[in-house]
């Protein structure tokens, strides 16, 4: 197994007034966090598939921070499946990945990003071998454990009083969050912009933020430290999420069976009981 990685993007080292209403999930939240932590807790890993021996190698791969523990979790399967393959992660804001891979700041294998146009931005510099979407994620209204501060819904983030976390809007989940808060005609007041849904969480989860919008699959995986208040508007702005080998992949047969590895049946599987939508 691999060293520990940073959450963030910045470099690779071998690899985060009124009466207090009662929180509710948003449509099918509840179920689908009840459900994902049954079966993660029920499978240490994915079933591994047939190992291939030619394979061998690290395979450096930068994908969006909401990918994490999906991501970890197959890289155990993966790696049973081929012994000589070390695969190395590198999680953060998409945007900031895309960069890196355009300016060729670092030598990667594999993009997983979080929404189309960031991809785009790869495949516009003949950088990205046939994208194709994988998953797909819907924003949350989180809370700390208990709800505090009582919010109850997307019209609290206006409320100045309140610590509100939110994403930047240079990022996937930033997109999504403006679009949100346009279609819910809410004018949001943020205490911080963050650079990737991760740290959006972080400070739900450290009570530093009052609420903030994270991915469905960040309160799965947030576990009891967080809490869902209803977004019905959420259902209508979906990412999808996207991922390819890259052109100048220094390993890219293994990189194709990385990409390979996610689009199949172990990926999706995976991908489903952390809460993901499957396109």
């Amino acid at each position: 197994m691999n060293p520990a990685r940073p959450a963030q993007a910045t470099a690779i080292s071998g690899r985060r007034a009124a009466p207090a209403p009662t929180p509710v999930s948003g449509v099918g939240l509840v179920a689908i966090a009840v459900l994902a932590m049954a079966a993660l807790a029920g499978c240490a890993a994915p079933p591994a598939e047939e190992p291939a021996d030619e394979l061998s190698g690290t395979v450096i791969v930068l994908a969006a921070a909401s990918l994490t523990e999906t991501f970890e979790l197959l890289e155990a399967a993966f790696e049973d499946a081929h012994p000589d393959v070390d695969v190395v992660f590198s999680f953060g804001g998409s945007s900031a990945l895309a960069e890196q891979i355009v300016t060729g700041g670092v030598p990667a294998d594999v993009f997983a990003a979080a929404n189309e146009s960031t991809m785009q931005t790869v495949s516009d510099a003949e950088l990205a071998v046939d994208p194709e979407l994988f998953a797909t994620n819907v924003l949350a209204l989180a809370v700390p454990a208990g709800n505090p501060a009582g919010v109850a819904g997307l019209a609290d983030l206006a409320r100045g009083e309140l610590a509100i976390a939110l994403c930047d809007v240079a990022v996937p989940c930033g997109s999504a969050t403006t679009q949100l808060l346009e279609l819910a005609g809410v004018a949001a007041a943020p205490d911080t912009l963050e650079p990737d849904v991760k740290a959006v969480l972080t400070r739900i989860e450290l009570g530093e933020a009052d609420a903030g919008l994270v991915y469905v699959t960040d309160v799965v995986a947030a576990g009891d430290a967080v809490e869902a208040v209803e977004v019905p508007e959420a259902a209508e702005v979906i990412n999808r999420y996207p991922i390819a080998a890259l052109a100048e992949a220094p390993n890219p047969d293994a990189a194709a069976a990385f990409v390979a590895y996610v689009l199949g049946p172990a990926g999706r599987a995976a991908l489903e009981a952390a809460g993901f939508g499957l396109p």
